[in-house]
């Protein structure tokens, strides 16, 4: 009962003054509003950066080959940096095949979904009398769409039907149809286009049309300039290189069983190490999205407590605020502390008064800069285009950091006025 009759009389001591209230607040509101808005950007950038990686492939894993003896950089988490590195220098001999990666499969067949392979075939020219357009010609096999995102707009994507036959079919983007079709993406579908690589002129007809997507929002190319990405079967690719290499590198699409995707990609390099045991040029190597999400997680995170540890330096400087206000506030009250005194009140319930009035200033303080921090936080996360994320445990932190700062500061003056003499008090002017 005493303590809520302390709160009653601090709020109505805080509504008395609400001016030199709101200013002695300021400092608490500053530092909570700014290190709750710092944790607002810091919880919707990591958010963003978390549904990116997800949309771009968290759960894949990427196996290549790599040089052996290359320094490579491992954090805690598992992250390879230069762990996959592809060279022209290769022979047969060291690229991957696909009695390996069939292998691989049956070993792991409640682990994979899909493994996905892509071979850059070259650059080429679609060209139709006075018309031309650019595109990047890849050599893919039927899973690799499980990996990739794509938004299919018309038709289908390729079949294994496709490889098998060796088929001149291809998938280009609404950018070529728009050159060739005039947009319709349903009439272009079965229809024959001239492809021109280093002056071989090859017809391929259209089975799908997907969406383009830019990759910069500030990209100088015109769309006649533009070069977008067409998918040819992966044998139809080899046959127009006229290779019958394997692969160095590839991607593996993990089930939704797999716990830990890091977990997994350290049993893929042990599953091939057998095979290059005797390879003394190249090894197998992995790298995760997974690992990517953590690592970028983890330095935003660094950097934000980093910088909420600085704007908390304001804290510091409202707690002295607020221990200067209840020093006033005491001087102010020494006669009334004197009469309660003279009356019999305790010590503990003098010190317990003021105490309160402190914690219940730096509360409303608090919550002040916290509403303040989240607005300022939201603003500034819609302005670099992430949503807004609440940060719920730096909420509940700060609005007990902040009556842990009354509490503290507010102590020394609660003990002055506690250890008044009553008659000196009840004689002050």
């Amino acid at each position: 009962m005493l303590i809520w009759e302390n709160i009653k009389l601090a709020f109505q001591a805080l509504f008395a003054n609400k001016m030199r209230s709101l200013l002695t607040m300021l400092g608490i509101i500053i530092g909570i509003g700014s290190v709750i808005s710092i944790m607002t950007v810091s919880s919707s950038l990591k958010t963003s950066i978390t549904d990116s990686f997800q949309e771009m492939g968290a759960s894949n894993i990427t196996v290549g080959i790599r040089q052996r003896g290359e320094e490579e950089e491992v954090r805690s988490n598992g992250m390879h940096f230069g762990a996959l590195e592809k060279s022209a220098s290769a022979d047969e001999d060291d690229l991957i095949t696909d009695e390996m990666l069939e292998e691989l499969q049956s070993s792991f067949s409640d682990k994979i979904d899909a493994v996905a392979i892509s071979e850059n075939v070259g650059s080429a020219t679609v060209e139709d009398g006075n018309t031309s357009c650019n595109i990047s010609i890849s050599g893919i096999n039927a899973d690799y769409f499980e990996s990739s995102q794509i938004t299919l707009l018309a038709g289908r994507k390729i079949s294994q039907g496709d490889l098998d036959g060796k088929k001149k079919v291809i998938m280009v983007s609404d950018k070529v149809i728009d050159a060739f079709f005039d947009g319709d993406n349903a009439s272009a579908l079965a229809q024959g286009i001239y492809v021109n690589q280093n002056g071989v002129t090859t017809k391929y007809y259209i089975v799908g049309v997907y969406q383009y997507e830019e990759n910069s929002n500030f990209s100088s190319e015109s769309d006649e300039d533009i070069t977008t990405a067409a998918y040819i079967p992966l044998t139809t690719g080899k046959e127009a290189l006229h290779s019958d290499k394997g692969y160095s590198q590839f991607t593996v699409v993990t089930a939704t069983s797999v716990e830990s995707v890091s977990d997994f990609a350290s049993e893929i390099e042990t599953f091939f190490a057998p095979y290059y045991a005797a390879n003394e040029d190249y090894e197998i190597a992995t790298s995760t999205m997974e690992s990517m999400t953590e690592s970028m997680t983890e330095m935003i995170s660094t950097v934000s407590i980093a910088i909420s540890f600085i704007a908390g330096i304001s804290l510091l400087v409202g707690g002295i605020g607020v221990m200067n206000i209840m020093l006033v506030s005491i001087t102010e009250r020494t006669r009334e502390i004197g009469t309660r005194k003279a009356l019999g009140a305790r010590n503990s319930s003098i010190r317990l008064q003021f105490i309160i009035e402190s914690i219940v200033l730096c509360f409303v303080g608090g919550c002040l800069g916290i509403i303040t921090g989240f607005i300022l936080g939201a603003i500034a996360a819609t302005i670099l285009g992430y949503s807004a994320s609440a940060p719920v445990g730096a909420i509940i932190l700060s609005v007990a950091f902040s009556m842990l700062i009354g509490m503290f500061f507010g102590y020394y003056p609660a003990n002055k006025a506690a250890k008044m003499d009553p008659i000196e008090a009840l004689r002050y002017e």
